[in-house]
């Protein structure tokens, strides 16, 4: 049977390199600090029942997942199933902070990291998903190491500046970000709320948080391809990302 030009396509994406960017998560996994931790409950057995069910209980930001529009903005009613499904597959961009988040994890992403990045890989194309690199996925699956509070009880983990993201946004026309860590801000700059969050979604983007394995993946070249379920109205829930490249 001759293949179809669809058929060929795939069985070359097959035969490129595959990332996952996505941590397994748990009823132990790191998590936003306000949630209650996940239960996976067995309702089902094959010893008793014949089958094996286990029912699942968590917030949808839980493990690795999407927030749309609707998560901050009520402006925007733009829930996981209204997201086009053709969105979920983009070119993806990986900044690389890591180092700079090593030295100070107060440290966010500025418009000088990027333009600096842009004189080395080119211009953030339009459209593109941007990841920010920090290695904060390295202290997976340690909830005290993600949160890296210090004694007085104040967390530090690196983030995007609201500069950086109308950079990319507004200058680069990005369709989507995404990054390592619980929040879209540095955890110091949550004085007054989550405003680079606020940013990216009340401004129609969504986002993708809690990924892993960007050191895997190369700055410019592959692409991202995010599967998530549609659970009606949800305002985010846990996806699989995965990385295509040569």
């Amino acid at each position: 049977m001759t293949k179809t030009s669809t058929q060929a396509l795939f069985e070359q994406l097959k035969s490129k390199h595959w990332v996952d960017l996505t941590h397994p998560f748990g009823p132990d996994s790191p998590h936003f600090p306000a949630f209650q931790p996940a239960e996976f409950k067995t309702i089902f057995t094959t010893d008793q029942d014949g089958f094996f069910v286990k029912q699942y209980t968590f917030p949808g930001q839980y493990g690795t997942h999407l927030d749309p529009p609707v998560h901050f903005y009520a402006g925007d009613q733009r829930y996981i199933d209204d997201l086009p499904i053709k969105d979920l597959v983009l070119p993806l961009v990986v900044i690389d902070h890591s180092e700079l988040a090593a030295q100070d994890p107060d440290r966010s992403l500025t418009v000088e990291d990027l333009q600096a990045w842009e004189q080395e890989h080119g211009e953030i194309p339009a459209g593109a998903f941007v990841a920010l690199r920090t290695d904060w996925s390295k202290r997976w699956p340690s909830q005290a190491k993600f949160e890296n509070q210090d004694a007085a009880g104040q967390n530090h983990y690196p983030g995007w500046s609201i500069e950086a993201l109308k950079y990319i946004y507004e200058e680069r026309h990005a369709k989507a970000n995404g990054h390592e860590t619980f929040d879209t801000d540095t955890a110091v700059d949550q004085t007054d709320g989550l405003p680079a969050e606020y940013y990216v979604l009340s401004h129609g983007h969504f986002q993708v948080e809690l990924l892993t394995n960007l050191d895997q993946v190369p700055p410019t070249g592959a692409e991202i391809l995010i599967s998530v379920p549609r659970a009606e109205k949800a305002p985010g829930f846990p996806v699989r990302a995965v990385a295509i490249f040569d």
